[in-house]
């Protein structure tokens, strides 16, 4: 039992990296979209061993209107690019990603209409959906997303209303502030020789740059 605890501490802690570095989001563009850099804090909880702490930088293209007029409705629009999920880490395999959820607020000096995702592929059986609850926007990916695999996300497309007073401005933002308060999650089911361990992944913008900015004319 001893063995099998140092055999699954170091599994977690060597294919941290590599399974949270593929799930890592890059949008791709909706028309004239930009590139923002992201740096994603994130911690790998493993049930035996220590949390294993990563950064990993990637960056967003969001696209949204420049201006917009004071209580005109607009869309912003988050494209994923495809992305492979490393086939294994530190010599032993990853079988799956599952429940990947990424956060984005619906930001102040807007009101929330709607949320569609178009597009994807390669997601496995599971059927990605898109929820506001308390004013965030939850996009899961249920997966599976095979280990070695290449998959594209849906892209989301927020659809919204300015509602703040002309000539304020309305931000885009990913959510999230610490690893209890996430921005992103997915679960890495990792095979520690004859056991498939699951491993909770949680990861917060630290900083948390600005995607979009629109002027309310």
């Amino acid at each position: 039992m001893t063995h099998l605890s140092r055999s699954i501490g170091r599994i977690t802690a060597a294919g941290a990296l590599a399974f949270a570095t593929a799930l890592a989001l890059a949008a791709a563009p909706a028309s004239a979209a930009a590139t923002v850099p992201v740096t994603w804090d994130c911690q790998a909880k493993p049930p035996i061993g220590d949390p294993q702490q990563l950064t990993l930088d990637n960056s967003v293209q969001a696209d949204a209107p420049a201006t917009v007029a004071a209580g005109a409705a607009f869309e912003a629009v988050l494209a994923p690019d495809p992305t492979t999920v490393p086939p294994d880490a530190g010599g032993y395999a990853i079988n799956r990603l599952e429940n990947l959820v990424l956060r984005v607020p619906v930001p102040q000096g807007a009101t929330y209409q709607s949320a569609t995702l178009t597009g994807g592929s390669n997601l496995g059986t599971g059927i990605p959906r898109v929820a506001q609850a308390g004013g965030i926007v939850s996009v899961t990916v249920p997966g599976p997303l095979a280990g070695g695999s290449t998959f594209q996300l849906p892209a989301l497309h927020l659809s919204l209303t300015a509602s703040g007073a002309a000539g304020s401005t309305i931000e885009t933002r990913l959510a999230g502030s610490s690893y209890t308060d996430p921005g992103r999650t997915v679960t890495a089911n990792v095979q520690a020789g004859p056991f498939p361990i699951n491993v909770p992944t949680s990861c917060f913008a630290n900083p948390s740059p600005t995607l979009t900015t629109t002027s309310i004319s």
